[in-house]
């Protein structure tokens, strides 16, 4: 088929966060036409609570191509130019700096602006708020899948019909569970907890004085602190943010619903306050005691898949590749998949999915792979939690070249771009 008759490829995209926003664009931009089904009413609107995270240069090149204005990615993003590990003893309540890169070329996003900016760059009428994905059929003939979904404000069950179905659901993943039905989340040992402090209206308080002086490289440095068998991140956003995770090594917790974050009530939050004094200098402490609405994170991953795409459905994002955070791959990983699978079916056409999808896994599973297992041993090093090939890590008595394992270039494909994303 010539590229003129080429059959305009159609995908319906299960989920309407980071992921189903980036291969929304990225299908856009190879030809395709989109439909994403999401079962939240409606887009977030204002900065509710949610999670600071990291954009490496590669990701933001992609999203920059997608929304067309890259001022607005720059304006709405913060640089990371540093990552810096240091230590700290609870006890002296003193840090010291144990590794520190002064070329580390991220930048820290609030996860809210991200969806927004992706979000107002599509167009609006390709989005079905409010439907719950139920099920999907593929033909016999494999030449559409059909997806149904509940309205969940008439109660209607509604089917649409697409080329590619692309599960961007999530780690917790209902498509995937269809293919592997006894897969299982890989419980990392540890969970976080985790806040956003807005100090908008107290910018010039004490408390911000003091956490300027105790970290001076805010605005611009990715902060780890490492403590006996704990370690924290701590990094400022834009508008007036502070994005702090804590991570303690603790028993799996019996997780209600479908979702690794848990309630917390005001007495879990005063005992963590109460555990913060003893591990953390005072000046951290105290803004993990501003902040409203901590919650928790309970921290998974899972053993690398060895297929993501089955006939006409695909995985992409934390359905493909659950990760652990300390790699800040995920939003990232997310990003490239989108980009290397538009490509992909840019190249081979509606009428060659096999092929194109076939392409895309040899592409990402490899290094999604490397990626995910990497980022599990980081946390495990950082968390003083048994790694097969070293030593309990211990910042208080580690060497400097020791301390090397801890930087984010060591990251396997750090800086890689996918060949396809080049031809």
């Amino acid at each position: 088929m010539s590229e003129g008759r080429r059959k305009k490829g159609k995908a319906v995209v299960v989920g309407g966060s980071i992921a189903g926003l980036s291969c929304s664009h990225a299908l856009i931009a190879a030809g395709w036409e989109v439909v994403v089904v999401e079962k939240s009413s409606s887009p977030p609107t204002g900065s509710p609570t949610g999670a600071g995270l990291g954009l490496d240069p590669i990701a933001r090149k992609l999203i920059a191509s997608w929304i067309q204005q890259s001022h607005l990615l720059h304006s709405s993003t913060l640089p990371l130019s540093i990552d810096q590990n240091q230590a700290t003893d609870g006890e002296k309540k003193i840090s010291w700096t144990l590794t520190r890169d002064e070329n580390f070329n991220f930048r820290a996003a609030h996860w809210a602006d991200l969806h927004s900016l992706l979000y107002n760059a599509l167009p609006p009428d390709i989005f079905l708020w409010g439907h719950l994905y139920l099920s999907f059929y593929i033909s016999n003939d494999k030449s559409n899948v059909k997806v149904k979904t509940k309205i969940l404000q008439t109660g209607e069950i509604t089917e649409i019909v697409g080329d590619l179905l692309i599960a961007a659901d999530g780690c917790l993943s209902s498509i995937r569970r269809s293919f592997i039905p006894d897969f299982k989340l890989r419980y990392s040992g540890y969970c976080a907890w985790r806040g956003v402090l807005d100090f908008s209206d107290n910018k010039h308080s004490e408390a911000i004085k003091g956490i300027r002086e105790a970290y001076p490289d805010l605005g611009k440095c990715l902060y780890f602190n490492l403590g006996y068998k704990t370690h924290s991140v701590f990094y400022e956003l834009l508008n007036e943010k502070f994005n702090w995770i804590w991570y303690i090594n603790q028993p799996e917790p019996d997780l209600k619903g479908n979702s690794v974050t848990m309630k917390v009530s005001s007495d879990m939050i005063k005992k963590m306050h109460e555990e913060a004094e003893k591990v953390w200098v005072p000046e951290l402490v105290r803004v993990m005691k501003e902040t409203k609405e901590p919650f928790i994170n309970v921290i998974y991953d899972c053993d690398p898949l060895e297929q993501i795409f089955w006939d006409n459905v695909v995985l992409v994002g934390d359905a493909a590749h659950p990760t652990t955070p300390h790699g800040l791959r995920s939003t990232n990983m997310t990003i490239l998949d989108a980009a290397a699978l538009g490509k992909c079916l840019e190249k081979w056409g509606a009428e060659n999915l096999h092929s194109a999808l076939g392409e895309f896994q040899s592409i990402r599973l490899p290094v999604t792979l490397k990626q995910v297992l990497h980022s599990r041993k980081l946390g495990r090093i950082k968390q003083g939690l048994v790694v097969s090939d070293c030593n309990p890590f211990d910042p208080k008595m580690v060497s400097p070249e020791e301390c090397e394992v801890l930087q984010q270039k060591n990251m396997p494909f750090f800086g890689d771009v996918p060949s396809i994303l080049l031809e």
